[in-house]
C-alpha cells in the first residue's frame, strides 16, 4: 500500500553572502536541521550489506586485511588460492 507523504520540508540553498579572504576556507552556515529519522537494519539486513561491501573490495585491499588479522579476508584468498589449485 503507498500512502502520500505530508509535513514533508525541502531544504533551502544555502547561497555565500561576502567573498571570503584568500587563504581562508570558505565556512557557510547551514540552516537548523528539523527532526531527523533513523533506521534499523536486521541482522540479515547488516550481513547482506557487509557482504556487498566485501564483493566490491579488491583483491589488494582484500589481502591488506588479511595480513592486518581480518579472518573472512584470510577465508576468502584461502578459498581463492584453493579454487585456483583445483583449476589447474
Amino acid at each position: 500500500m503507498v500512502s502520500a507523504v505530508s509535513n514533508a520540508t525541502q531544504a533551502q540553498p544555502v547561497t555565500q553572502a561576502a567573498a571570503t579572504p584568500a587563504g581562508k576556507p570558505a565556512q557557510s552556515k547551514a540552516p537548523a536541521a528539523g527532526p531527523t529519522d533513523s533506521v534499523q537494519l536486521s541482522s540479515a539486513a547488516e550481513a547482506a550489506v557487509a557482504a556487498l561491501q566485501e564483493a566490491r573490495e579488491t583483491p589488494a585491499q582484500t589481502a591488506k586485511e588479511a595480513s592486518s588479522g581480518d579472518l573472512q579476508a584470510q577465508r576468502l584468498l584461502a578459498n581463492a588460492a584453493a579454487a585456483r589449485s583445483v583449476a589447474k
